[in-house]
């Protein structure tokens, strides 16, 4: 009796083999594919309702306008994926610009110990962060809210209240303004902010998809005592996704002070904001386990997008604001239904 209970239970464990995709799977890749369809109806929106739109110095343009938060919103999703939060990216952006700037004009080292600087700050800022989530056991709003203090209060302090130009190293803007595809194909300038960005996507696909800490990733944030019980260090790993994502934040202020060729120490502020909503516009489950890189770029682009066609047709700068609450109150919301109905 015990043995047919037990070929019984195995039997009912087998999973039945339609050649269907998984439900996750499926409604993981359906939300992608409705993230995508969105940005093409907005691009084909815009540009009916303007000619200026569709145009290459404009398309450019918002692709410029996307690097930046882009790369932050990269970073993101790594800790938003784990089930975390980071407030604290908009404000450590500016402070890895002033270390930069300061490494740099102050202390004249050359341009890429500057740049390896501004990213370490990062990486060290985001390591505090994930120390104090994972070691100190403090909630993850509570400990980045504290970083975001620290990091504006710091920028101030070692920049003395004003930005830091970078007058004397005029190469430092081309990091971000420069065109390297320029060169190769005259007519063809892009920006090396946005091949950067793409860059960056790239790497933070290989590291969230085929290395042990993506898989970590999202084992923490599906379920972290599970994880914990498997045998996995939970509270490393934890700190290296902080870590992670504080290095992606130092590049991003190493392109928004090439691209202002300064850092602005009271710059920062509100970036966090749309960083993480470009993250859950593209799908990404604030509840932790679920989320990929392509969306995080869908959920960036759809951001410049808008951003840009409502500029353009000459919308309020503070009605554009209402128009973006809105499309991320409407992207939460989905997310709700989407873990509801699993």
């Amino acid at each position: 009796m015990k043995a047919q209970t037990e070929g019984a239970a195995r039997e009912g464990a087998r999973p039945e083999r339609t050649g269907r995709l998984p439900a996750p799977a499926f409604r993981s890749g359906l939300q992608q594919l409705l993230a995508f369809g969105s940005l093409i109806g907005l691009v084909i929106f815009f540009s009916l309702a303007s000619s200026n739109f569709f145009q290459f110095s404009n398309i450019v343009g918002i692709l410029l306008s996307t690097a930046v938060i882009g790369v932050l919103a990269l970073g993101s999703t790594f800790v938003i994926i784990s089930g975390g939060i980071d407030l604290s990216v908009g404000t450590v952006m500016t402070l890895c610009s002033v270390m930069a700037g300061v490494f740099i004009t102050f202390w004249g080292l050359p341009i890429p110990l500057g740049v390896v600087a501004g990213i370490l700050t990062g990486a060290l800022c985001g390591f505090v962060s994930g120390f104090a989530v994972a070691r100190m056991k403090i909630p993850p709003f509570i400990a980045t809210l504290a970083m975001m203090m620290i990091a504006k209060g710091l920028a101030l302090v070692i920049s003395g209240a004003k930005p830091v130009y970078f007058t004397h190293t005029p190469v430092f803007s081309k990091i971000s303004l420069g065109s390297v595809t320029g060169s190769l194909i005259p007519g063809f300038e892009i920006p090396n902010a946005v091949l950067i960005f793409f860059l960056m996507a790239i790497l933070g696909g290989i590291l969230l998809s085929r290395t042990i800490l993506g898989r970590y990733t999202f084992a923490i944030g599906s379920n972290e005592e599970a994880t914990r019980l498997s045998g996995v260090n939970v509270r490393a790993w934890k700190m290296a996704i902080y870590t992670v994502t504080g290095m992606f934040t130092g590049v991003a202020g190493i392109l928004m002070a090439s691209r202002l060729n300064s850092a602005q120490p009271a710059l920062g502020m509100g970036y966090e904001l749309e960083a993480i909503a470009a993250v859950v516009i593209g799908g990404t489950s604030l509840s932790g386990g679920k989320g990929t890189i392509v969306g995080t770029v869908i959920g960036a682009l759809i951001m410049s997008v808008l951003t840009n066609g409502l500029r353009i047709l000459s919308v309020p700068q503070e009605w554009q604001t209402v128009v973006i609450g809105f499309v991320i109150l409407l992207a939460v919301y989905l997310d709700i239904l989407r873990r509801r109905n699993a």
